[in-house]
């Protein structure tokens, strides 16, 4: 029937669509694909069979109008696809929902997957249509329709409940349990595709519900931690969460969602308890400086550098620690002196501790804060003050002039 040369007969619509077109392609299609394919099954038809149905579509779509069925042909493949999806792809996804997240996930992924393959061989099989007539009327292209239809049917309606399974996994993870990876992704990507070239269905569908749902569970942990945890042992859980969700965007999610993700989390557990961390009674900034505790001071310099202005509350406690510190040089000066000690312009034992507590912090200024400029101005203006606080007879500065003079000598 589909057959070339110059008497061949001409096809009409329902000859040709439901002896060749429907019976040999379409339901063998559908058949295979509700049976099951084979795993890493790529040709479903032979290329004696794809030629023949491609050659009807062909004759079907060039012969002479009124014979020219090219608009009933695009129209079809738009309702085949329509059908399938209501007639056997719906109902098997209503059937999967309230059965867990995880069954619900991969009966869509199987879906989708099946869904891409019917819209391959059907673009295939029609391929003179996207060819002319799809270019010709400025309609959507085959491909395009076969997603719309997709989108229409099945991924509004499912969306929700799809949106809430891969939620309800991301936490489960969130708390130490193993999920299928793989499967997530395979369900982020077709968000992606639902976006037609854009990641506007990606955004409003998943993304922004997760990062809802990033917001309340963050929440809840800030709220546990900062009772339960020290500071130290809080910031070595913020860093580990946020490790993670970049660890979790590398994974499954769409990289354009990394910064606003991570942005949340700092948001919840470190801006909004970054002053009661800084000064937490027993573990706070304070405390760390006072023990030299090194490591938690540079994690703490990491975290609070992350958010928009977070050091400055930390230089500001680094200055009046060292100021203290300066203080308690002073103090023992003004002891020494207030128990009898003659004052002189020579306190080689009270420059050297000034001189030693410069040194310690000015290390930790380089080593613990990275050389920040925040923290070299907090060190600077400290001493500043530190240095203009005279006590007995002699300025500091002229205890400083004595002792460099000695030491030049």
């Amino acid at each position: 029937m589909a057959s070339g040369g110059p008497n061949k007969g001409i096809i009409q619509l329902e000859d040709g669509w439901e002896k060749e077109i429907k019976q040999k392609a379409i339901d063998r299609l559908e058949d295979m694909l509700n049976g099951g394919l084979e795993s890493g099954s790529t040709s479903l038809f032979g290329p004696r069979e794809y030629v023949g149905i491609y050659t009807t579509c062909y004759d079907m779509c060039t012969q002479r109008s009124p014979y020219n069925w090219s608009r009933e042909l695009y129209n079809k493949h738009g309702d085949t696809i329509e059908q399938y999806l209501t007639n056997n792809v719906l109902p098997a996804l209503r059937d999967k929902t309230g059965q867990g997240g995880t069954i619900l996930l991969g009966e869509i992924q199987h879906r989708w997957t099946n869904h891409q393959i019917m819209n391959k061989w059907l673009k295939k099989f029609f391929t003179y249509l996207d060819r002319y007539y799809v270019k010709h009327h400025s309609l959507p292209t085959l491909a395009q329709a076969g997603l719309r239809s997709f989108r229409n049917n099945i991924y509004d309606e499912m969306k929700r409940d799809t949106t809430a399974a891969i939620l309800d996994l991301i936490n489960d993870e969130r708390e130490g349990e193993i999920i299928d990876k793989t499967l997530v992704k395979s369900i982020v990507e077709l968000y992606e595709s639902m976006g037609m070239g854009s990641l506007d269905a990606y955004n409003a569908d998943l993304e922004e519900p997760l990062l809802n749902s990033t917001r309340e569970y963050y929440a809840k942990k800030r709220q546990e931690w900062i009772v339960t945890d020290s500071t130290p042992d809080y910031l070595i859980k913020a860093e580990q969460a946020l490790n993670q969700e970049s660890k979790r965007v590398a994974d499954y999610l769409n990289q354009a969602s990394e910064s606003k993700l991570l942005k949340v989390c700092e948001e919840e557990i470190l801006e909004k308890v970054e002053q009661v961390l800084l000064e937490k009674e027993g573990s706070g900034c304070r405390v760390l400086l006072a023990n030299d505790k090194e490591e938690d001071l540079q994690r703490m310099f990491r975290l609070f550098s992350r958010l928009e202005n977070g050091l400055n509350p930390m230089a500001s406690i680094v200055q009046e620690f060292i100021h203290s510190m300066g203080n308690e040089c002073i103090n023992r000066r003004q002891a020494r002196l207030d128990s009898g000690e003659k004052g002189k312009n020579d306190d080689p034992k009270f420059v050297k501790s000034l001189i030693s507590l410069h040194d310690k912090y000015l290390g930790v200024v380089k080593t613990d804060f990275s050389g920040h400029s925040l923290f070299q101005k907090a060190l600077k203006d400290a001493f500043v003050e530190v240095v203009n606080k005279n006590v007995g007879q002699f300025t500091n500065a002229e205890l400083m002039s004595t002792f460099c003079d000695r030491v030049l000598k």
